[in-house]
C-alpha cells in the first residue's frame, strides 16, 4: 500500500525539501582486477566505481549454479545518537517492508519464491543485506536491492514502523533480556567506553530509546547514510561479469549520491583505575566474572599478536586458563578473546566458577595464571598452533560463495581494499614470541580493566568489589551527525521499474556424483570428490546414541558422557597433545552424541589429511578414559542440567517432549540424563559402553572433498582392523500418551520477558523421502515453513508479537512430531495462543490456495541450486542416502512429486495431520503476567515444573 508522500514527511518538510534530480551517468570505472596466481589464498575479483559513488565488486565462481548479492552500507550503531540507540538495527528491519515498486512483504516473497534465501545484519560499524539465489535470478535481485536503495521513503508508513519496532523489541527480549547473561555485554560496554561513545551501547539498543523514536527519525537516517556513495555492492558466484556490470549500471546507476560520509576516528578508551560494576541476573544459576581491557582496532599492527596471546592464555585445551580453571574443576567456563572493530577493540576474559568458588577466587587464580604465563613465556609450539589454525580458518571461509563475497565486502568497507586475505595471513605468519610478550605487557600486565560481576537472583554471593563507576556525561559534546538540510533525491530511469525482470535460463543443478563401498568387517562408506578448495570433511557415525540408554534407564545420560569422553585423551596422547597437533595443522576432530548415533566430525586441509586421520584412529579405536576427565565432565554435566532449567527456550523444548512422549519415557531423558541419573554413572560404565556398543557393523562413513575414492580408502584402511562384534541396539518408543487441544500446560519462569509457546503432537510417522512425510513438508510450507507462512506473517509481520513463528514436521527412524512454536512478548501470550490455534485450524479447514501452491512449488523446486555447495551440505545429502538407504534417484522422485502434487492432496494432508484438537499447548513464561489472560481462554490449565512434574 502506498502512502501519500507529503503526509509521510509532513513533520519535517521544512528541513527536508523534496526535489527530483537526474544523475548524470558515466561508465563505471575499473579500479582494479585481481587474479589468482599459483596456490596463493586469494579471491579473484574486479572492482568498479559508478559515477554516483557506488563501489561494485564482482567475483566469478562457476562451481555451483548460484549467485550471492551483498549490499553493505558503511553505517552501524556507531553512527547513532545518544537517546536513539538501536536505530541502525531497527532500520535494517524497515528495509524489508517495501519500496516504491516492491509491495510490503514482496521482498521476502520474491526471493523465497525462486528458491533463494535472504537476510540482513547490523554490527557496530556496518549494515548489510544479502540474497543467495539460483544464478538465473540475479537480475531480479539487483532490481530488488536497487529499489530500496533509491525508492524507499514513499513506501514507509507509520503502521509498518510500529510493527517492526515491536518485532525489534521482541528480538531484544529473545536474545538478551530472556536468557542467562544476556545483558552482560551491555553492562560491560557501558563501563568500558566513555559516555557518548557509540560502542557504549549494544547494536540492539535500549528499549526506552526504541520507544522514543518516530517514523521521521527513520527517514532522516535513511537520507543521511543510505546513499550509493556509502555502499559496497558485492556480487559473486555463477555470474557473467560483463552482463552483471551492465545490470548494475541499469538498476543502480541513476540513484543520486547521498551526503558525503567521512570515516570516524575516536581515541581509544583509557582506564586510569579498575572499574567495578555488577548486576543481578534473573536467569543465571552461576555467577560470572567478565573482565575487559581496552584493545586495538581492526587491521591494527598488534591485532594478530593479541589473537595469539588470547589463544595461548585462554582458548582450547592447551591454554593456561583451561589447565588452571577447567581441568582443575574450579570453573565451568574460562576463556580469553580479542575483539577488533572499526573504532576500537577490547580484550575480554570470561570466568564462570563452579559452586563453592567465589568471584574473588576467580580473580586470584587469574592473577596466578598471568604470573605463570610471564614465567613460561611463549613457545614455538604455541606459535605453530596459532598460525596453523589461522591458515585453515581462512581457507574454510572460502568454501561458499557467500563466504567469499562477505570477505570482499567487509575488507572493502573497512579498508578500501577488498584484497586483505594475503596481508592478514602475512601478519599472522610474522608474529613472533617477542610480539606476543610485548602486547601482553602493553595491554594486560598491570593495566586497569572493567570488572563485571553477574550474580544469580537470590544468591548470597558477593560481587568481586563494590560498584565504583558510573558513566559521567559532564563535558560530553554530541558530534554533528549531518542531519541538517537533508534532501530527498529521487532518480529517473529510462525503463519501467514496476516490471520485475524476468528469469534467466534455468541453471543446471547437478546432484553430486558419489561412490559407495563396504569393508569386510561391515563399515559402510559413501563419498564424493570435490576439489574446489583443498579440504576434506569426514563423518564417522556409530549407530546407537541415546537409544542405548534404554539398556539401563537408571544411568541415563551415559551416551552423551561417552561422546564427551571421546574428545579427551587416548592410549598414546593426552587431550592436550591431540589439541596441539590439530591446531598446528588447522584440523578439527570432534565427537558428539545424538539420539540415534555417536558422530566423529573431521575437517582437514588436504595436505594434512594423513596426520589428521592418525588422530582420528586414536580417538575412535584407542581412547583412554581417565578418572580425572570423567570427574570433570560429570561435574559439568550436572551443572548444565541445573542451568538448563533457567532458560525458557530450553525448558520449553524439554517439557514439550515429556508432554508428548511421557515424562518417564527414556526417549525424553536418555541422552543427557537427569540430576538423579547422572550421579549413578561411573567410569566403568563409560568403558563398558564403548567396549560393548562400538562396532564396525554399526558404523557408517561419509567423505566429501579433495580425495578420490581410491585414495581415501587407502587412508581409512585402519578401519579394516576393527574387530566386529554383535550389538543389539534397542528401538525407541514412538508413541506417547494421548494429547488433546483442551489443555494448556504452563511452566512458570518468574520475571521472564517473553513466553515460549509450543503447539503439537506425535505423528507416528517415520522419515520417508518420497512418501507421506515428504508430502507433509510441502503441505506445511504455507502454514509455517517459510518466512511468508501464515504463522509468521500473522504473529510477526502483522501483530509484531514475536521475532519469528514457524511450524514443521520432524521425524527419523522412530516416529516424529508436528510442532508450531514462537517466543512471544509476555503481554501478548494469551492472544498468541489464540492465533496459533486459529491459524492451524483455518489451514486444516480451508487448505491451500492455488497461488500458495504455486509459490510452494517454485520456492522449494528452485532451492536445489543451494543444496550442494559446501562440503557440509554435500555430506548431509550423502548422509541421508546412507542412513535411510535411499535410491540415488530420490531427488528426481521428489521433484516429480513436487511438480505434480495437487491442491486437493495438500488439503487432505492438512485436514488429516493438522487437527488442533489432538495437539498439546505449552506455555513457558511468567505465571504472574500470563495466567490471567490464559484463564480467560476457557482451556483447562495444568501447571508443571521444569521437569514436567505436576505442581
Amino acid at each position: 500500500m502506498k502512502t501519500n508522500f507529503k503526509i509521510a514527511l509532513g513533520l519535517f518538510a521544512m528541513s527536508m525539501p523534496i526535489s527530483v534530480t537526474y544523475a548524470q551517468q558515466t561508465p563505471p570505472k575499473l579500479i582494479e582486477k585481481v587474479v589468482k596466481k599459483g596456490d596463493e589464498i586469494v579471491i579473484p575479483y574486479q572492482k568498479y566505481v559508478l559515477s554516483n559513488g557506488l563501489t561494485v565488486i564482482l567475483t566469478e565462481d562457476h562451481s555451483d549454479p548460484i549467485a550471492h548479492v551483498d549490499v553493505t552500507y558503511h553505517v552501524g550503531s556507531a553512527r547513532e545518537e545518544i537517546g536513539k540507540s538501536g536505530f541502525a538495527h531497527f532500520f535494517e528491519h524497515m528495509m524489508f517492508e517495501g519500496s516504491d515498486h516492491v509491495k510490503s512483504g514482496d521482498h521476502f516473497k520474491t526471493v523465497n519464491s525462486v528458491g533463494g534465501t535472504l537476510n540482513g545484519s547490523t554490527t557496530l560499524d556496518r549494515t548489510n543485506y544479502f540474497e543467495t539465489v539460483p544464478s538465473n535470478q540475479l537480475e531480479k535481485m539487483l532490481w530488488l536491492e536497487s529499489d530500496r536503495m533509491g525508492f524507499l521513503l514513499d513506501a514507509v508508513t507509520q503502521k509498518k514502523f510500529e510493527i517492526q519496532r515491536s518485532t525489534v523489541k521482541n528480538e531484544r527480549g529473545q536474545n538478551y533480556d530472556n536468557r542467562p547473561y544476556g545483558l552482560a555485554s551491555e553492562a560491560v560496554s557501558k563501563a568500558l567506553y566513555p559516555y557518548g561513545h557509540p560502542y557504549s551501547w549494544l547494536t540492539i539498543g535500549y528499549i526506552e530509546d526504541l520507544n522514543k523514536v518516530d517514523v521521521n527519525d527513520l527517514k532522516r537516517f535513511f537520507l543521511r547514510w543510505y546513499g550509493p556513495n556509502n555502499a559496497t555492492l558485492t556480487i559473486g558466484g555463477d555470474i557473467d561479469a560483463k552482463q552483471t556490470l551492465a545490470w548494475v549500471e541499469k538498476y543502480f546507476g541513476s540513484i543520486p549520491r547521498g551526503p558525503e560520509v567521512k570515516n570516524v576516528t575516536l581515541p581509544a578508551p583509557v582506564l586510569t583505575a579498575d572499574r567495578y560494576t555488577s548486576f543481578t541476573d534473573n536467569y543465571a544459576r552461576l555467577p560470572l566474572l567478565l573482565i575487559e581491557y581496552p584493545g586495538v582496532k581492526m587491521y591494527d599492527k598488534d591485532q594478530s599478536a593479541l589473537d595469539a596471546l588470547s589463544l595461548i592464555i585462554g582458548q582450547g585445551k592447551n591454554s593456561i586458563l583451561y589447565k588452571n580453571f577447567i581441568k582443575s574443576r574450579k570453573a565451568t567456563d574460562a576463556q580469553m578473546f580479542s575483539t577488533n572493530s572499526e573504532l576500537a577493540g577490547d580484550i575480554g576474559i570470561e570466568l564462570m566458577p563452579f559452586p563453592g568458588q567465589t568471584l574473588a577466587d576467580m580473580k586470584k587464580l587469574l592473577d596466578d595464571s598471568f604470573a605463570e604465563f610471564e614465567k613460561t613465556g611463549v613457545t614455538d609450539e604455541d606459535l605453530a598452533r596459532f598460525k596453523g589454525s589461522a591458515e585453515a580458518d581462512f581457507i574454510n571461509g572460502l568454501a561458499s560463495v557467500s563466504g567469499k563475497v562477505s570477505e570482499l565486502a567487509a575488507s572493502q568497507t573497512f579498508s578500501g581494499n577488498p584484497n586483505q586475505i594475503g596481508r592478514e595471513l602475512e601478519n599472522i605468519r610474522k608474529v613472533t614470541k617477542a610480539d606476543v610478550m610485548r602486547v601482553y605487557n602493553q595491554y594486560i600486565k598491570g593495566k586497569a580493566a572493567v570488572y563485571l560481576s553477574v550474580l544469580p537472583k537470590g544468591s548470597t554471593l558477593q560481587p568481586l568489589a563494590p560498584d565504583n563507576y558510573t558513566p559521567d556525561s559532564k563535558g560530553y559534546k554530541a558530534p554533528d551527525y549531518g542531519y541538517d538540510k537533508l534532501t530527498y533525491h529521487k532518480a529517473k530511469d529510462n525503463f519501467d521499474r514496476n516490471i520485475a525482470p524476468s528469469n534467466g535460463p534455468n541453471p543446471v543443478v547437478k546432484v553430486p556424483p558419489f561412490w559407495t563401498a563396504k569393508t569386510d568387517n561391515g563399515v559402510k562408506m559413501i563419498g564424493t570428490y570435490n576439489d574446489e578448495i583443498p579440504t576434506i570433511t569426514i563423518q564417522i557415525k556409530v549407530k546407537g546414541g541415546g537409544l542405548l540408554a534404554a539398556k539401563d534407564p537408571s544411568k541415563a545420560g551415559l551416551p552423551v558422557m561417552v561422546g564427551q569422553m571421546l574428545n579427551e585423551g587416548t592410549e598414546k596422547y593426552s587431550a592436550e597433545e591431540i589439541n596441539a597437533m590439530l591446531e598446528k595443522i588447522g584440523s578439527h576432530v570432534s565427537v558428539y552424541t545424538s539420539g540415534e548415533e555417536t558422530v566423529f566430525y573431521v575437517s582437514s586441509l588436504t595436505k594434512y589429511l594423513d596426520q589428521t586421520l592418525a588422530l582420528v584412529q586414536e580417538r575412535l579405536l584407542h581412547p583412554k578414559f581417565t578418572q580425572d576427565a570423567f570427574d570433570r565432565i560429570k561435574k559439568q554435566d550436572l551443572q548444565n542440567l541445573q542451568v538448563a532449567k533457567t532458560q525458557p527456550a530450553g525448558v520449553a523444548g524439554s517439557v514439550y517432549n515429556k508432554i508428548l512422549f511421557g515424562k518417564d519415557n527414556i526417549r525424553t531423558y536418555g541422552l543427557s540424563g537427569t540430576e538423579q541419573t547422572v550421579p549413578n554413572i561411573t567410569l566403568a560404565d563409560v568403558q563398558a559402553y564403548y567396549d560393548n556398543y562400538f562396532a564396525p557393523g554399526l558404523t557408517s562413513v561419509v567423505i566429501v572433498g579433495d580425495a578420490t575414492e581410491a585414495a581415501i580408502k587407502t587412508k581409512l584402511a585402519f578401519l579394516n582392523s576393527w574387530k566386529p562384534k554383535q550389538v543389539d541396539v534397542p528401538g525407541a518408543i514412538a508413541n506417547g500418551p494421548a494429547t488433546d487441544g483442551t489443555k494448556i500446560y504452563l511452566v512458570d519462569i518468574p520475571h521472564a520477558a517473553q513466553s515460549e509457546i509450543r503447539v503439537g503432537y506425535l505423528t507416528g510417522l517415520n522419515f520417508d523421502a518420497t512418501g507421506v512425510y515428504y508430502r507433509l513438508g510441502l503441505a506445511n510450507y504455507t502454514l509455517g515453513g517459510s518466512f511468508d507462512s501464515h504463522l509468521n506473517i500473522d504473529l510477526r509481520e502483522e501483530k509484531g508479537w514475536t521475532y519469528g513463528a514457524s511450524s514443521g514436521f520432524a521425524s527419523g527412524t522412530y516416529g516424529g512430531m508436528f510442532t508450531a512454536s514462537a517466543g512471544v512478548r509476555a503481554s501478548a501470550t494469551d492472544s498468541a495462543v489464540v492465533e496459533f490455534v486459529k491459524d492451524i485450524k483455518a489451514y486444516a479447514d480451508n487448505g491451500i490456495t492455488p497461488a500458495e501452491l504455486a509459490f510452494t512449488k517454485t520456492s522449494i523446486g528452485q532451492s536445489d541450486a543451494r543444496k550442494y555447495e559446501t562440503n557440509d551440505q554435500k555430506a548431509a545429502f550423502l548422509g541421508r542416502i546412507q542412513q535411510y538407504d535411499l535410491k540415488p534417484t530420490y531427488v528426481d522422485e521428489q521433484n516429480k512429486i513436487l511438480a505434480n502434487i495437487t491442491q486437493s492432496e495438500i488439503n487432505e494432508l492438512a485436514k488429516k495431520y493438522l487437527d488442533i484438537s489432538h495437539m498439546a499447548i505449552l506455555v513457558v513464561g511468567d505465571k504472574e503476567k500470563v495466567m490471567p489472560g490464559l484463564q480467560k481462554l476457557g482451556y483447562q490449565i495444568v501447571e508443571l515444573d521444569a521437569d514436567a512434574n505436576n505442581k
